[in-house]
């Protein structure tokens, strides 16, 4: 957490302070870094992040949700982490909504 900057950090707490207190059992603000991680990992295995030097430019694509859930459960669990599906479920919902927040995505009707 430490190494986080600014932006990282604000989103992390964003997201943390969504997740009702009965679901955080077990988990910290670090399982919501790996699990935002992760989602930069699934998104770069399908082309949708590319790196060029240090600047991340996220393209324009369609998601599998399904697809990215599981990939993210399986890489949550080979890294023996406890989070259940539903810890990674809300920190991905979180994402979405601090994503909508500060213009990133756009709100599906």
């Amino acid at each position: 957490m430490s190494l986080m900057d600014a932006e990282e950090r604000q989103m992390v707490e964003y997201i943390w302070d969504l997740i009702p207190e009965e679901d955080r059992k077990g988990m910290s603000e670090d399982d919501v870094l790996l699990v935002l991680d992760l989602v930069d990992d699934y998104l770069e295995a399908k082309g949708l992040l590319v790196y060029h030097g240090e600047e991340a430019e996220y393209l324009d694509g369609d998601i599998d949700e399904t697809d990215q859930l599981i990939y993210i459960n399986d890489a949550v669990k080979k890294s023996g982490r406890g989070l259940t599906s539903l810890q990674i479920q809300l920190i991905l919902d979180g994402e979405l909504q601090y994503g909508i927040e500060q213009g990133y995505y756009e709100e599906e009707d």
